[in-house]
């Protein structure tokens, strides 16, 4: 069972967001908030899988209840919810820790999809949100361009199967799933992740995909 904190200023989002994972029979959330301060001290009591956080929050927000939740409590992951869709937000998000990025206005189905592969250890990079999202970050015209070429620099160095590793990240794969496409062990799966991680000098998956897409390694929608 994959164990959620859910926090939400708003109680009606909090319930509709919790109707959509109650469809799901490997979901279950076992606390909520409505502020990120309660968050963080709820995510340390229930130490759940996920950490689903709206951004927008009294107190403290999700940015920093992410940042504070990948510090402290390093072995749940974060799926940051939004209504919110400007660059900054994002990219502190992602810059913060967190595994996946959804907006509120996205396909239920996305949400429960986007916790199973958080708690999976993926990073979520949904077709309708994360290619965007990776896009927008990635400027236009000659900003784009560069962050191309910087990106193809950043995968020189690695090797086939690195390489072939780091495409699957960004194809936002899970552990398992990786392992299962290369016929290799989970835990083979992730040394060469900690590895690729390492020499591309980037902090989570979420960052590794986001070289993947700009290096050209995998398709843009």
């Amino acid at each position: 069972m994959i164990r959620v904190v859910l926090a939400d200023d708003e109680p009606l989002t909090r319930a509709g967001i919790r109707a959509v994972l109650a469809a799901a029979p490997d979901i279950d959330v076992v606390a909520e908030a409505p502020e990120g301060r309660a968050a963080v001290e709820l995510v340390h009591a229930h130490r759940p899988d996920v950490a689903l956080l709206d951004i927008v929050m009294p107190e403290l927000d999700g940015l920093s209840a992410t940042e504070e939740i990948r510090r402290t409590a390093p072995e749940t992951g974060v799926l940051v919810l939004t209504t919110f869709s400007e660059d900054e937000h994002i990219a502190r998000a992602l810059a913060g820790g967190a595994s996946g990025f959804l907006v509120k206005s996205g396909d239920p189905h996305e949400l429960i999809g986007g916790v199973r592969a958080v708690a999976a250890g993926a990073a979520f990079l949904s077709p309708t949100v994360a290619k965007r999202v990776i896009g927008r970050l990635g400027g236009s015209g000659a900003e784009r361009m560069a962050g191309a070429a910087r990106a193809r620099a950043q995968i020189a160095d690695l090797t086939p199967r690195e390489r072939e590793v780091l495409t699957l990240v960004g194809g936002g794969l899970s552990n398992a799933e990786i392992g299962r496409r290369l016929h290799v062990a989970e835990g083979t799966v992730k040394v060469f992740v900690s590895a690729v991680l390492r020499r591309l000098e980037v902090r989570n998956r979420v960052q590794a995909a986001i070289v993947a897409y700009e290096a050209g390694l995998v398709e843009r929608d």
